[in-house]
């Protein structure tokens, strides 16, 4: 499967803000953002207003940034959720959240979705009692996230529990901290999601 190997920095760097693609480190004075404000590459002058189309282009790229995903994989979620009924825009929303290794992240189980995506690859997350491997699978209601029983002898998932206490969860998530054992409680909405980018420009920009 194909994979952005690059340095995420950039893709913050090119968006402007700040898109936790390295979580916590975000957060401290080594983030690249701070540090060097500027978009990536040689600057030539003053820059130029950017268009609507390429504002339109910027959103749907900070949303691919955002959940990691590459342009094949954003286009075939965005026909599916234009399939659906109701606003296409809010639907991606949806879907993007729905993602397994979006969920991981939220739960608080990796630092960063790429983070989480690795532990789903390597088989650490039971999704239902039963090992997945598949990061972009979409959870339903009530559905459980675990650990394998043999994960939770490593010293990350050491680590994990001694964190655990002091994050929080979105309001259609739940979290046995005790344990470590997530629920989706409901499929979640636009107005439970944090988004950095607006929906309604990404459809705009697949319209043209």
């Amino acid at each position: 499967m194909a994979r952005y190997t690059a340095a995420v920095c950039r893709l913050c760097r090119r968006s402007g803000e700040k898109l936790m693609l390295k979580g916590s480190r975000c957060l401290t004075p080594k983030c690249a953002l701070d540090r060097r404000g500027k978009p990536p590459g040689q600057q030539f002058g003053r820059r130029r207003r950017i268009s609507d189309r390429g504002f339109q282009l910027r959103e749907k790229q900070k949303a691919r940034y955002t959940y990691g995903l590459m342009e094949k994989q954003f286009r075939r979620l965005f026909a599916q959720a234009e399939k659906q009924s109701g606003i296409t825009g809010e639907n991606l929303l949806v879907l993007l959240e729905r993602r397994l290794d979006n969920v991981v992240y939220r739960l608080g189980f990796a630092d960063s979705r790429s983070q989480a995506r690795q532990l789903i690859q390597h088989g650490h997350i039971l999704l239902n009692g039963r090992k997945t491997d598949i990061p972009s699978c979409l959870v339903k209601e009530d559905d459980v996230i675990s650990w394998k029983a043999s994960s939770t002898k490593t010293g990350y998932y050491q680590q994990v529990v001694q964190d655990i206490p002091a994050k929080s969860v979105l309001s259609w998530l739940s979290l046995d901290k005790e344990n470590l054992v997530g629920r989706v409680l409901s499929l979640p909405t636009p107005d439970d999601i944090e988004a950095k980018f607006e929906g309604k420009t990404i459809v705009e920009y697949y319209s043209r």
